[in-house]
């Protein structure tokens, strides 16, 4: 049997995210606002021919799969990323520092939240993607200068995603913190944290390793597009 995170996208789409999936029974997908993540049943071309067909927009989508997959035309390619799927499956040891306050983002830091993802580019992030919930930042006076939340919700597995620190405030512990905060979120609903994160980026994944996460698998990130 598939686990779910095999099929991380469409196990969303149809368990923890589904209040905000379009689509059918077949194909689902996120509102471009939110995210351009889009997952099928079964990744088949006959799937990817009834999302060409059933996206009402031109913006690039991102498929997502545990095995490199050869997208079908009529979709165009832009980009695709390697990268690990890693799992948090172990108890945490890991409090929370006291002398970072974090604190909750709501609507009214959007603008901030999207210059900062702008910034520091730790994946895709639009108007609406605060909905997936969970965010969490730090601020420096009234400026966000680190951030993290929730994004693909696998149930019974939550993904920790939008992890990203101002340039001009690395190395204060900040990413880290959040980190810690959403764990033990997650674990503290009886979920377990799970995360994407790009092959190369070796200081990342030992980071995440210290705090008990461990690579599940390789994943394929496709970035795709209709043909004009």
């Amino acid at each position: 049997m598939e686990h779910v995170l095999d099929n991380p996208a469409w196990s969303a789409l149809i368990s923890g995210n589904k209040h905000l999936a379009l689509g059918n029974d077949f194909v689902k997908y996120f509102d471009s606002e939110v995210s351009p993540f889009a997952g099928f049943k079964e990744n088949t071309p006959e799937n990817f021919q009834r999302l060409y067909e059933l996206m009402p927009y031109n913006r690039p989508v991102l498929f997502v799969a545990t095995t490199e997959i050869e997208i079908p035309n009529p979709w165009k390619v832009i980009n695709t990323i390697k990268g690990f799927q890693m799992v948090c499956e172990t108890a945490t040891t890991e409090k929370v520092n006291t002398q970072i306050k974090v604190q909750p983002l709501v609507k009214e830091h959007i603008p901030q939240m999207l210059a900062l993802t702008q910034l520091t580019n730790p994946g895709p992030f639009a108007s609406r993607t605060i909905e997936f919930g969970h965010y969490l930042g730090v601020f420096e006076g009234d400026k966000l200068v680190a951030m993290a939340g929730q994004r693909l919700h696998t149930s019974p597995y939550a993904e920790i995603s939008a992890v990203c620190t101002h340039p001009d405030h690395l190395g204060k512990g900040y990413a880290r913190e959040l980190l810690i905060y959403q764990i033990n979120r997650i674990k503290a609903a009886a979920e377990v944290p799970f995360l994407h994160v790009r092959y190369d980026n070796e200081r990342a994944v030992n980071v995440y390793k210290s705090l008990g996460f461990s690579i599940r698998t390789e994943v394929f990130f496709s970035v795709m597009q209709k043909e004009k």
